[in-house]
């Protein structure tokens, strides 16, 4: 039996269905074929997504050098159900992404347990939640490289990866630590940046996740550049991030600008090492993670 819908109708298979009285029905032919294609659709995602779950994509790429990027289900050590996480497979490994954005439909003002448990779709713009990502990093025997993108409004893009990794858990407010930078995009979270020099604290390393309602930062007064605010998410368009005691120079959660009304944007999805003519909210942009030593 052919699989594609369109294949069953020009093979007459359609012609055979008949209703109880012996004549041919269209409406139901046509529902009969939505079934079979929802069913093979079904299969599809069934073989992408594998069974059994493995722990991260890191996982999946060593185990099956044939694997394509695509949504895929892994269960980390010590999570009661396995969920759904899009492998972002490259020739240097597999790539489990946990940030995605490209666009408005997707708002990223959420609050602590919004960004705790995670958001969006993983197939398309998506924030898969803090306590996710740090349960897929925790694996002993492992050490993480995280990888940030970067595509501008002009046809190009940057990107930085740091060579090691590290979150906290809940109870440090899921602290980051980054090391060993390289990239083109410039090290935005240490606040590798000539002009850091002036502005102390801006750097974001060794810092906890804060958001609207949970400020653990501890700035008194915030400020953003010359702008003093009352919390860096609410000046950041109230997007939770690892904000410093001054913001900071990168911060990708804020509000999404189109183009022609991106630049010299308060709020926006910034990453200030990147462009030099001032602030410029990215069109787009993706973090993941992967093991230098996938799980076995």
């Amino acid at each position: 039996m052919p699989a594609d819908p369109a294949a069953l109708l020009d093979s007459g298979f359609c012609v055979s269905y008949k209703t109880m009285g012996g004549d041919w029905n269209p409406i139901g032919c046509a529902k009969l074929v939505l079934l079979l294609f929802l069913n093979v659709h079904a299969s599809q995602n069934l073989v992408r997504c594998g069974v059994p779950p493995v722990r991260d994509c890191s996982q999946i790429k060593s185990q099956h050098p044939e694997a394509t990027s695509g949504l895929y289900m892994i269960q980390p050590a010590g999570v009661p159900k396995p969920f759904k996480v899009f492998c972002e497979m490259q020739s240097d490994g597999g790539w489990t992404v946990f940030q995605k954005r490209s666009g408005g439909e997707v708002s990223f003002r959420k609050d602590w347990l919004a960004y705790k448990h995670g958001f969006g779709n993983p197939q398309s713009d998506h924030w898969l939640g803090l306590q996710r990502l740090w349960a897929i990093t925790k694996a002993g025997g492992s050490r993480w490289a995280l990888r940030v993108d970067l595509w501008d409004f002009e046809g190009g893009s940057a990107f930085a990866e740091y060579r090691d990794f590290k979150l906290g858990n809940e109870s440090q407010a899921y602290r980051l630590e980054v090391w060993g930078y390289y990239g083109t995009a410039g090290d935005a979270i240490r606040g590798r940046d000539p002009s850091a020099l002036l502005l102390p604290g801006l750097n974001q390393n060794c810092r906890s996740f804060s958001t609207l309602d949970r400020d653990n930062y501890s700035c008194a007064p915030c400020a953003f550049g010359n702008i003093s605010a009352d919390t860096c998410s609410h000046e950041e368009g109230g997007g939770g991030w690892w904000y410093s005691r001054r913001c900071g120079l990168a911060s990708l959660h804020g509000e999404w600008h189109p183009a022609g009304k991106n630049w010299d944007q308060a709020s926006g999805l910034h990453w200030f090492t990147w462009k030099d003519s001032g602030p410029y909210s990215a069109r787009a942009t993706r973090m993941m993670v992967k093991a230098h030593v996938a799980n076995q």
